[in-house]
C-alpha cells in the first residue's frame, strides 16, 4: 500500500480495523493453563468445564504458577475459564499395557461424557475401551457397558446412538471391523455394519443424523473400494458415498468435523507426493468444495463461526500460493468457505512423542467468553514453555504487533518516500501504521496495511512537506485495533535533495516493479524503491550493509555477500510474465563464482525451481540463463571479476534473450520461453545445481548494487542510459555536527556552560547559545548547494518558543570551555538563516542557511550563534547530550557548478 499526505490529513483518513481481525473469533495470546506430563490426543467441552484425555499421569500448573503437581491418570477436567483442574477426577487404567484415552464426545445434551480408547477401568469400574460417565456427578454409568476388543480412536454421539472407529474387530463377541454402533444409554450392539479393512480414525454424523462420515487407514468399505474416506447410511451402515483414488494412498484422514454447511477433513501422508492438507466437501451431496494441499500432517480441524481452525506442522503451502517449504506452522485458520489462510497463527513445537505438535481441538465458553483449546504432544507455545495443553480466548487481546523495519528515501525535491516491512501480528491482519517526524510525539500520518506471516509486503507514505536540502528522520509503529502497540522503529534519515536525482529517478521512470537499492542501515530489511514500493525484501544471514563506494555517483551504498550463506529474498510471491527485465550493478575478484540475481521457488532455502537468473562462472564469466524443459543459455566472452563496478542487464521478450554488460550488448538468444512457476526474486544466491558451468559456490561472493526487476524489455538505448547516468557526477552530502557549544546567560554572568547537555535561547533575560563546525572543503569539481542547520529541543516542559530564532555569524573568539556571558562574543549579522517558533516536544528542527556565507568557511571553522528578542525561551540538547540525535549538525549539500 502507498499513500500520499501531508500534515495530519491520514490519521482522519486511515480506518481502524477491528480488535482481532474477523472473521477470526481468538486471540492469539495463550492463556494460563495446567499441562499434563504426556499427550492429549482428545478434547470435550460441556458447562464450562474441559475435559482432556490422553496419555500421561499427572497435571501440573502452568509455568510461574501457583499449585503443586496432582495425578491425572489419563484424563483431567479443567475449568474453561481458569485453566485450572476442577473437582471432576477420573482415573483410566488397564491391567497390561499403556491405557490412553483417545476420544471423548458428548451426548447432544452434554450430560453424558463418553470417552474411547485403550483401558480396562476408570475409577476402579470394569469396562473395555468405551465408558460413559455422568457428568454432573463424575462417575461411571455402570449401565453402559459395551466391549471393545481394541482400542477406539474415534466416537460420534447422537440421541440413542454412540458410533465408533478403531483399531477393534469384533465388538461383544460380534465382528465389527474398526467402526460400530452401540446404544447411548445402555451400550448394546447396534445393527450398524460399515466393515473397513484397516484402521478407522475419525467418525462424524451429519447434522441431519442420516449419515455418518468415516475416516481414516482403509482401502475398502462393506468391500467397496473408498480409500481414506466414506459416507455411510446411519441406521445400517450401507455405503452411500464411495470415494476411490479421491485420496492419495498414502494419505490418511485423522480427524472428521461437521458444521451446517458441510464436513472437513484432516489429512496426513507418509512418503513423497502426499495430501497432508484439508479437504471441505458440501452438504447434501458429500462433494468436494475446496481442497487445501499444504504439507505437514494435519491432524485435527474445527469449523466454527465460518473459520475453519486447523492443528498440523504445515510446513508447505506453496501449492495453494502461500508459504514455500520451510519452517513449521502448527495452529492456522481459514475461511469455511474457501482455500486462503487468515491473520490467526499461533504456534507450538514439535514437542514429543512423533514430534507432531498439536492434535486436537475444542471450543468451550464460561461467562460470556469462548476459549479454543488445543491439545497435543507440543511442549512449548508461543515459544514458551507449555506442555500438551494450551487455550486461546474470544476476548483480550494483548499481543503488540512486531516493531516495523523502516527506511526512507528522496529522489526529487519536495518528496520523500518513506517505507517500513510490514509487521506480524499473530491475531489481526490489519494493522495501522504511524510515521513520526523529527522526533515528534504526534504523528504526521497514518496507514493501515494487511500482512500475514507469510505475507508482509512493504507499506509506504509519501511526505510532500519536505523542503530542498534538508534532513528529516523518520520513525514508524505498527498497531492493532485493540490499542497494543510497537515500539518505535529505528530512526530512518534522509536529506531531500536539491534536484532530481537522475539515476534512480530514471529507474523508477522506466517502469521497475522491483528496485533494491541497499542503502537500508537496519537488518533485515532490503526496501523497494520502486514507483509501486512493495517488493521489499528480506536479508539472509546478515550480509554487509552500506558498503562504500557504491556503483552509482553520490551517496548510495553497497551490499556485500560473503560467498557462504548470505543473500536477500523477496517477501512477495509472484509468478514472471513472457517479458522482463533483470538489472544490477556488480563487483567482485571472486574465482568461485557465484548467482548474482534469480527467480526461483523457495525464500530462505535453495529452490526447486530456478532459472531467469544471471550467475558468474569460477573464471569470471557472466551467464543469463532461463529453463524450457532444456537450460537456455547466454555467456559472455569476457572475465569481470576484476574487482571494479559493472553493470549486467538481461531480458527476454518476443525478441528472445539480450544480455548487456557495461551498456554493450554481450550476446544474443532466440528464446522466448521460460519456466513457469511462481516464486520470488533472490540476490546474492540460490540454487545451480543443472546449469552449464556451474560455478564452486552458488552464493555470490562480492557486492551488489542497484538491483532492479521490469516487467517490461528495456531498450538498448535506455540500457546505455542507465550505465551513463550512473557514472556521471552526482550531488554528494556531508554531515558535519559541532565541534564546540555552549550557551551564555545574563543571570549567571561568570558561569561556563561548555559541559551542559543543554543550550538555550532567549532575547529578554537573555540567553544565547554558540555552536562552531570544522567545515570540509569542497570535493573536487563541485560547489556548495545547500547548508541546513539541525537542532534538537529538549524533553523540559515547554522548551519550544512561540519566537522566531535567528542564525547568526559570530565576530570575535570564544571557546566552549572559557565562554560566559561576561566574556561572550558578539553577534554579526545578517542572519544566515532562523527557525520561526519551535513547537514544544523533543524533536529534531532543520533552518536553510545563506548558501554563499557558509561556502565562504569551507575547509576552514564557522561560528554560528542562535538569539531571539523575545521573552519565552528555547531549550535544546548540545552535542554532550546523549539524546541529541547527532545534533547541533550541519548538513552540506556538494554538485557540480
Amino acid at each position: 500500500m502507498t499513500a500520499t499526505g501531508a500534515g495530519l490529513v491520514g490519521l482522519a483518513a486511515a480506518p481502524q480495523a477491528a480488535a482481532i481481525t474477523p472473521p477470526v473469533a481468538f486471540t492469539a495470546d495463550a492463556l494460563s493453563t495446567w499441562q499434563p506430563n504426556g499427550v492429549v490426543w482428545a478434547l470435550a467441552e460441556a458447562g464450562g468445564q474441559v475435559f482432556a484425555g490422553g496419555t500421561f499421569s499427572t497435571v501440573r500448573p502452568p509455568e510461574g504458577g501457583a499449585g503443586s503437581e496432582r495425578d491425572a491418570v489419563n484424563f483431567v477436567a479443567l475449568d474453561a475459564a481458569t485453566g485450572a483442574p476442577t473437582s471432576c477426577t477420573l482415573s483410566f487404567t488397564v491391567a497390561s499395557g499403556t491405557a490412553t484415552v483417545r476420544a471423548l464426545a458428548l451426548s447432544p445434551d452434554k450430560t453424558t461424557l463418553y470417552a474411547g480408547g485403550y483401558f480396562g477401568a476408570v475409577n476402579g469400574t470394569a469396562v473395555s475401551s468405551l465408558a460413559a460417565i455422568d457428568v454432573a456427578s463424575c462417575t461411571v454409568k455402570t449401565g453402559f457397558r459395551p466391549a471393545f476388543a481394541a482400542t477406539v480412536r474415534a466416537l460420534a454421539v447422537t440421541g440413542d446412538t454412540v458410533y465408533a472407529g478403531g483399531d477393534f474387530l469384533t465388538v461383544a463377541g460380534q465382528p465389527r471391523q474398526r467402526f460400530a454402533a452401540v446404544g447411548a444409554a445402555d451400550g448394546a450392539l447396534k445393527p450398524f455394519t460399515a466393515d473397513a479393512d484397516e484402521p478407522g480414525r475419525a467418525v462424524e454424523v451429519t447434522p441431519d443424523g442420516r449419515h455418518v462420515v468415516l475416516g481414516g487407514d482403509f482401502f475398502t468399505v462393506n468391500g467397496a473400494n473408498t480409500h481414506a474416506l466414506a459416507v455411510v447410511d446411519a441406521t445400517s451402515g450401507a455405503l452411500t458415498k464411495a470415494y476411490p483414488g479421491f485420496i492419495d494412498t498414502n494419505s490418511v484422514v485423522k480427524d472428521i468435523a461437521t458444521d451446517a454447511t458441510g464436513f472437513y477433513t484432516a489429512n496426513e501422508g507418509t512418503g513423497g507426493g502426499v495430501f497432508d492438507g484439508r479437504i471441505a466437501l458440501d452438504l447434501p451431496g458429500f462433494g468436494q468444495r475446496w481442497r487445501d494441499t499444504c504439507l505437514g500432517a494435519t491432524q485435527a480441524v474445527l469449523p466454527h463461526q465460518n473459520v475453519l481452525y486447523s492443528a498440523s506442522h504445515a510446513h508447505d503451502c506453496s501449492l495453494v500460493g502461500e508459504f514455500p517449504d520451510g519452517r513449521r506452522h502448527h495452529l492456522l485458520a481459514q475461511p469455511t468457505g474457501a482455500v486462503g489462510k487468515l491473520g490467526w497463527s499461533p504456534d507450538t513445537n514439535d514437542g514429543i512423542g512423533e514430534g507432531i505438535g498439536p492434535r486436537v481441538m475444542a471450543v468451550g465458553s464460561k461467562n460470556g467468553v469462548q476459549y479454543m483449546w488445543v491439545g497435543g504432544e507440543f511442549t512449548t507455545v508461543n515459544g514458551s514453555a507449555q506442555q500438551s495443553l494450551t487455550r486461546f480466548a474470544s476476548t483480550g487481546d494483548t499481543g503488540a504487533p512486531t516493531v516495523p523495519v523502516a527506511s526512507a528515501a528522496s529522489f526529487t525535491p519536495g518528496e520523500v518516500q518513506v517505507r517500513w516491512r510490514t509487521s506480524l501480528d499473530l491475531d489481526d491482519s490489519a494493522l495501522t501504521y504511524r510515521i513520526y517526524r523529527n522526533g515528534s510525539a504526534t504523528p504526521i500520518a497514518a496507514v493501515t496495511a494487511d500482512s500475514l506471516f507469510f505475507k508482509r509486503p512493504q507499506a509506504s507514505w509519501t511526505d510532500t512537506t519536505v523542503a530542498a536540502g534538508q534532513s528529516y528522520t523518520y520513525r514508524v509503529t505498527a498497531s492493532d485495533a485493540a490499542g497494543n502497540t510497537s515500539a518505535l522503529s529505528a530512526t530512518a534519515s534522509v536529506t531531500v535533495p536539491t534536484k532530481t536525482d537522475g539515476y534512480p529517478s530514471r529507474v523508477r521512470a522506466d517502469g521497475a516493479q522491483l528496485y533494491w537499492r541497499y542503502d537500508d542501515a537496519v537488518l533485515p530489511y532490503a526496501a523497494d524503491s520502486s514507483a509501486g514500493g512493495n517488493h521489499n525484501g528480506v536479508h539472509l544471514n546478515a550480509p554487509a550493509l552500506r558498503q562504500t563506494p557504491g556503483a552509482v555517483s553520490g551517496a548510495s551504498t553497497a551490499i556485500g555477500f560473503n560467498g557462504t550463506d548470505t543473500r536477500i529474498y523477496a517477501d512477495k510471491r509472484q509468478t514472471v510474465g513472457s517479458t522482463y527485465t533483470i538489472e544490477t550493478w556488480f563487483r567482485t575478484n571472486t574465482t568461485r563464482g557465484g548467482k548474482l540475481f534469480g527467480f526461483g521457488s523457495n525464500q530462505d532455502r535453495g529452490s526447486n525451481q530456478y532459472d531467469k537468473h544471471i550467475y558468474m562462472t569460477n573464471d569470471g564469466r557472466l551467464v543469463f540463463g532461463v529453463y524450457t524443459g532444456a537450460t537456455r543459455t547466454i555467456t559472455t566472452a569476457g572475465a569481470y571479476n576484476d574487482n571494479q563496478w559493472h553493470h549486467v542487464v538481461a531480458t527476454q521478450g518476443p525478441g528472445g534473450m539480450t544480455l548487456y554488460v557495461d551498456g554493450v550488448q554481450r550476446g544474443t538468444l532466440a528464446v522466448t520461453a521460460h519456466e513457469n512457476y511462481t516464486g520470488y526474486w533472490h540476490a546474492g544466491g540460490d540454487s545451480l545445481g543443472g546449469w552449464p558451468n556451474r560455478p564452486t559456490s552458488e552464493f555470490w561472493a562480492g557486492q551488489l548494487d542497484e538491483s532492479a526487476v521490469y516487467p517490461t524489455v528495456l531498450s538498448a538505448a535506455q540500457v546505455q542510459d542507465h550505465y551513463a547516468l550512473a557514472t556521471a557526477p552526482a550531488d554528494s552530502v556531508v554531515q558535519v555536527t559541532a565541534a564546540e557549544d555552549t550557551y551564555a546567560n545574563a543571570g549567571a554572568p561568570a558561569t561556563n556552560y561548555g559541559t551542559s547537555s543543554s543550550l538555550a535561547v532567549r532575547g529578554t533575560s537573555f540567553y544565547a547559545s554558540y555552536l562552531r563546525f570544522d567545515l570540509p572543503a569542497a570535493p573536487a569539481g563541485t560547489v556548495l548547494k545547500s547548508a541546513v542547520l539541525s537542532v534538537k529541543t529538549s524533553t523540559m516542559s515547554g522548551a519550544g518558543t512561540t519566537d522566531t530564532v535567528s542564525v547568526v555569524p559570530v565576530t570575535g573568539a570564544w571557546s566552549e570551555g572559557g565562554t560566559t556571558y561576561n566574556n561572550r562574543p558578539a553577534l554579526g549579522g545578517p542572519a544566515l538563516g532562523a527557525y520561526p517558533g519551535i513547537p514544544d516536544g523533543s524533536a529534531v528542527h532543520t533552518a536553510a542557511l545563506t548558501t554563499g556565507s557558509v561556502a565562504g568557511a569551507l575547509g576552514g571553522s564557522l561560528g554560528l550563534a542562535l538569539s531571539s528578542s523575545g521573552t519565552d525561551a528555547l531549550w535544546l540538547w548540545s552535542s554532550e547530550a546523549q539524546a541529541n540525535e547527532g545534533t547541533p549538525q550541519l548538513t552540506l549539500t556538494f554538485g557540480a557548478p
